[in-house]
């Protein structure tokens, strides 16, 4: 599905004169409208990458909740490099939640959400809902993710820029064809961060079917990039590189007045052994969030851990945090 948004002012200071965001929903939405669900993408993925967990026995019950997942700009289903002609154009999650925010009261009427359901770039979408829109967010479960982008975590997402980049085929703007050593030296980096030492160290690859080191990288890393437009790569880069709450008009900087306004029942949830977004990261911005708590993962996945559809333990810990989270009394 599709939504339509006509002269849409990104916060880069452009506007798009028609913008989309497309969509997918699960479940039935009640008749209160009081049972919405909203799961952002991650970086990367679309929506049919992450709707595994929505199942009747599943981390988010469709028999219950009505769940939405509106897929990010930059992510090849909503406007995209490799779909619209955005030469100079970068997108914010300030962008993304003013447009789903858009999204749910035009097409659905829903004003309040009862659950924002974020793994990764889809929890730096939920912590910018809970702080743009504190009145329209009960509860927030933010997995592997923070509300703002860390210099070390920077200093990755940089590296695969440059790997990515440095192909031949790039021209300086554009791609003129597959970056083929590129989308090798990114699936490497990818993979040395994504999961951590003690996964690497217990080979936990060779369980999932792979023959070797090697080609756990290229068939299931290197092939699962290259299923998608290196500009569209290199976009969702921008906005994790942008990423900060207190980034846009309301907050104009001030971090601690960002994160201090979510009113939301808030879990952090990050996993023990993630890279990216560290369980330290994570409960200093715990510390933050009047109405939170934490609960991390014990997890030797790394950040994979905050979406494991390979491995049950982890599934089934998420299962049980959500089913709290959403039956906790506000």
């Amino acid at each position: 599905m599709k939504f339509t948004l006509k002269d849409f002012p990104l916060y880069c200071g452009a506007t798009l004169p028609e913008a989309q965001i497309v969509y997918q929903t699960y479940g039935t939405l009640n008749r209160d409208r009081t049972n919405a669900i909203l799961y952002p993408t991650s970086y990367g993925a679309q929506h049919p990458d992450i709707d595994w967990l929505i199942r009747p026995d599943g981390i988010l019950d469709p028999t219950q909740w009505f769940i939405i997942i509106p897929n990010m700009f930059g992510n090849g289903l909503s406007t995209s490099p490799s779909n619209c002609e955005l030469e100079g154009v970068w997108f914010s999650h300030y962008d993304n939640v003013r447009a789903q925010k858009q999204l749910l009261e035009e097409v659905f009427q829903i004003e309040q959400l009862a659950l924002i359901y974020g793994w990764s770039m889809g929890a730096q979408q939920a912590y910018h809902w809970g702080a743009l829109f504190p009145d329209r967010v009960l509860r927030i479960a933010a997995l592997c993710g923070t509300a703002r982008t860390t210099d070390h975590n920077r200093i990755f997402l940089q590296s695969l820029r440059t790997a990515l980049t440095a192909d031949p085929a790039w021209t300086g703007t554009r791609f003129e064809r597959l970056p083929d050593r590129g989308f090798r030296a990114f699936a490497h980096i990818y993979a040395s961060w994504a999961a951590s030492q003690a996964f690497y160290r217990e080979g936990l690859y060779y369980q999932l079917g792979y023959s070797s080191l090697e080609d756990y990288i290229a068939r299931f890393w290197e092939m699962s990039y290259r299923k998608r437009d290196p500009h569209n790569l290199l976009a969702m880069i921008e906005t994790w590189l942008h990423c900060d709450v207190s980034d846009n008009p309301t907050y104009q900087g001030n971090y601690i007045a960002a994160m201090s306004a979510i009113q939301a029942k808030t879990f952090v949830i990050p996993a023990t052994t993630d890279l990216y977004f560290t369980p330290e990261d994570c409960a200093a911005e715990a510390a933050l969030i009047p109405n939170s708590e934490y609960h991390q993962i014990e997890s030797i996945w790394g950040h994979r851990a905050g979406n494991p559809y390979q491995y049950p333990p982890d599934a089934a810990f998420i299962r049980s945090t959500i089913q709290t989270l959403l039956q906790h009394p506000l």
